[in-house]
């Protein structure tokens, strides 16, 4: 059998459809079994234990833990090729001020907007909802602290707990010492082309098994979530779904047509798998094989700044937890009567910004960097308990926005370095190839 790229995406929306039907359906099959069997407990015991905690959880956990699997191999080696194609290793430095300074300025803009649209909009205002419980929160660390760890003392510490900056960092030394060592550097950058084919080849099988992988996840997430979940928070969803589709199909277009002048449109059609897999994960780390795959073989970006802009992307460009802690901050605000005056505010975006550097790429992290930023201007930490809630909902839309705005950078600083292959990039076809996988050779 041959599984293609055109039918990627319809599989995977066909399991996102049919997880989130199944669980919906066994969350109102629970409770409602109570009028077709005479032992309820026993009935919501067997559906609970063994399909959602069993079967669901089992599949959808697997399929979570094979990406996490491929991220710190992917991220060092395509990083390592990366830097050694690199003809000047001095233009590191550029790339990297290009890429850190737009999606900090991205960043600063998402949750500006944010603030502006909520403080317009007043989510919270006449709510009357107090805090039921805490949101126990950890201590920020200083920004000094955040550029000291970027430094990693024990690299393979750092690729056990799969801390990204500090397996960039190595990785790009690592990459310049390999660039720089002649003889013995060609052959060892020989070896790291050859490990790249073999993890994006494994990358493209795990790909063709998503759309079950993506079925069992949000068929288990739908049983505890429903739409009643919302309640008083309607509006505060609403708003900050709205910001974050205006900040992906208007800011992101717009910042790329006015930097290339590339089609917004093509770009936006050819982030669409990518987009919906990050929906499906809720987790720019476990997306980032997608990412740099559509990145490199759909957009036409050169693998020497595509290896370096997007794991780091995914590792400081937090667009869309910039903008629900804007929102979140106003409604927070609102719910207990607080002013906040524009110092607070111009706090919040400075906070949220530079907050942004260093925290990972995985779901409910945005929560914790909610807590610093409330802690900043001096809100009630547990108001975070008010939107605990919805925010897994958020948390997938957030992801899909952010890996949209690290494919927009990796475009402009490629374009900018004459590293990008514009007719790649207007061929609607490109990067089919990849995810056709003929699987007759593996039954000789």
């Amino acid at each position: 059998m041959t599984l293609k790229k055109s039918s990627l995406t319809t599989r995977i929306i066909i399991g996102m459809i049919s997880g989130i039907a199944l669980g919906t359906f066994l969350q109102w099959l629970m409770p409602n079994g109570r009028d077709l069997l005479i032992n309820v407990f026993l009935f919501e015991l067997s559906v609970q234990n063994f399909l959602v905690d069993g079967v669901l959880e089992i599949i959808g956990q697997i399929f979570m833990a094979s990406l996490r699997m491929l991220v710190v191999p992917l991220v060092f080696v395509s990083l390592v090729c990366g830097v050694c194609s690199l003809q000047d290793t001095t233009k590191l430095g550029r790339i990297g001020g290009k890429a850190i300074g737009l999606y900090l300025i991205t960043t600063a803009i998402a949750i500006t907007f944010a603030i502006f649209i909520a403080i317009i909009v007043g989510p919270g205002e006449g709510v009357g909802m107090t805090a039921s419980t805490s949101f126990s929160s950890r201590e920020a660390p200083s920004f000094a602290q955040v550029i000291i760890q970027m430094f990693p003392t024990n690299p393979f510490e750092a690729f056990a707990q799969g801390n990204m900056l500090q397996i960039i960092v190595f990785a790009l030394l690592f990459g310049i010492a390999i660039a720089l060592s002649g003889k013995a550097g060609e052959r060892v950058a020989s070896l790291f082309e050859d490990l790249s084919e073999v993890i994006m080849r494994l990358v493209a099988i795990l790909m063709n098994i998503a759309p079950y992988g993506v079925f069992a996840l949000l068929a288990s997430l739908f049983t505890t979530v429903s739409l009643e979940t919302f309640g008083n928070l309607i509006v505060y969803f609403l708003v900050v779904l709205a910001v974050l589709f205006i900040h992906a199909l208007v800011t992101y277009p717009v910042i790329l047509k006015l930097l290339t002048g590339l089609s917004p449109v093509i770009f936006l059609k050819k982030m669409r798998d990518a987009a919906i897999f990050a929906f499906s994960t809720a987790s720019s780390n476990a997306t980032i094989p997608v990412t740099l795959e559509t990145a490199t073989k759909k957009m036409g970006v050169k693998n020497s700044i595509a290896s370096f802009t997007v794991p780091l992307g995914a590792t400081i460009n937090m667009d869309g937890t910039a903008i629900m802690q804007g929102v979140a901050t106003v409604f927070i605000a609102q719910v207990f009567s607080q002013d906040l005056t524009l110092a607070d505010y111009i706090t919040v975006v400075l906070t949220a910004t530079l907050a942004s550097i260093g925290t990972a790429g995985v779901p409910g992290v945005g929560l914790i960097m909610l807590a610093m930023v409330l802690d900043q201007v001096g809100l009630p930490i547990e108001g975070i308990a008010l939107i605990i809630g919805v925010d897994r909902l958020l948390d997938m839309t957030r992801t899909a926005v952010n890996v949209t705005g690290d494919s927009m950078v990796s475009i402009v600083v490629a374009k900018s370095e004459q590293q990008f292959d514009n007719d790649m990039f207007l061929d609607a076809n490109a990067g089919s190839k990849i995810e056709e996988i003929d699987f007759h050779h593996l039954k000789d």
